[in-house]
């Protein structure tokens, strides 16, 4: 796993959206797998700035979101395709017909699961998955307990969840208890993943996350089993990290010889 630590959460999110805008140029026709929340607004903010400002063309562009809540309609204000179509979606030129979010209406909920998994397959993968992380250390809503292995799918909301999500609603009553969302094992089919968290709230779930075993209980720590990804912290969120320093050390060996400063070693004669 690479870790690149960045002093705070607006250079996180001038970061991660650096590695996504590398993608839509390099591939515009890829498949984006998407995240909502407060950690991932500052990437979407500046990918909105460099489509407005730099011509960053999201025309030819899929996407899939991770996860939405259940008894939710599209427009409704907590909804996650609300949130999507408010914070991102309406301001690129991407084809809403391209835009996934999970039916947290669908009158058969397993059946709906099945055909976002038969979907993403269709598009051939998801090319670069945006992932935030719960303070339990949860991804999607795969919360502690999921199976390692799980694909898209109903799942019971714990009560620390629904308490962190509190502050989007009203009042804690009015927080779905269920939402779909893709599963683990979804998730780790992703070519890429790219993992943002910021604030000292997520500092313990980075720390098992990253130098942790590998655990149903930690739901994101299942990265570790994955060939490429790429964890974009700040300062706070990274303080727990026993072996931070050495991440820094690797990520300026990796700037040098991207910059060509630095060669690898040639082999002893």
């Amino acid at each position: 796993m690479r870790v690149i630590v960045e002093p705070d959460r607006d250079e996180v999110g001038r970061r991660a959206a650096q590695f996504v805008a590398e993608l839509v140029r390099r591939r515009p026709t890829c498949v984006l797998g998407l995240a909502t929340g407060g950690t991932v607004l500052g990437t979407y903010a500046e990918l909105i700035r460099m489509h407005r400002e730099e011509g960053l063309d999201f025309s030819r562009v899929v996407s899939f979101n991770l996860d939405e809540y259940v008894g939710l309609g599209p427009t409704h204000p907590q909804s996650y395709r609300h949130f999507m179509q408010q914070n991102f979606f309406d301001h690129i030129n991407i084809d809403v017909r391209n835009t996934h979010v999970p039916d947290g209406r669908a009158l058969d909920f397993e059946a709906h699961c099945e055909q976002y998994e038969k979907h993403i397959r269709e598009e051939g993968g998801i090319d670069l998955q945006i992932l935030g992380i719960g303070g339990d250390g949860h991804i999607a809503f795969n919360e502690p307990g999921s199976s390692l292995g799980s694909r898209t799918r109903l799942k019971t909301l714990t009560e620390e969840t629904v308490r962190d999500n509190a502050r989007f609603f009203d009042n804690e009553d009015e927080v779905p208890r269920l939402a779909i969302t893709m599963g683990v094992g979804t998730i780790l089919e992703s070519r890429r993943c790219l993992l943002i968290a910021c604030g000292e709230s997520k500092a313990k779930a980075i720390r098992e996350t990253i130098e942790g075993p590998v655990t149903a209980q930690i739901t994101a720590s299942a990265l570790q089993l994955h060939r490429e990804v790429v964890a974009i912290l700040d300062e706070e969120a990274a303080r727990l990290l026993e072996r931070r320093e050495y991440y820094r050390q690797v990520e300026h060996a990796q700037t040098l010889m991207r910059s060509g400063q630095m060669r690898p070693l040639s082999p002893t004669r």
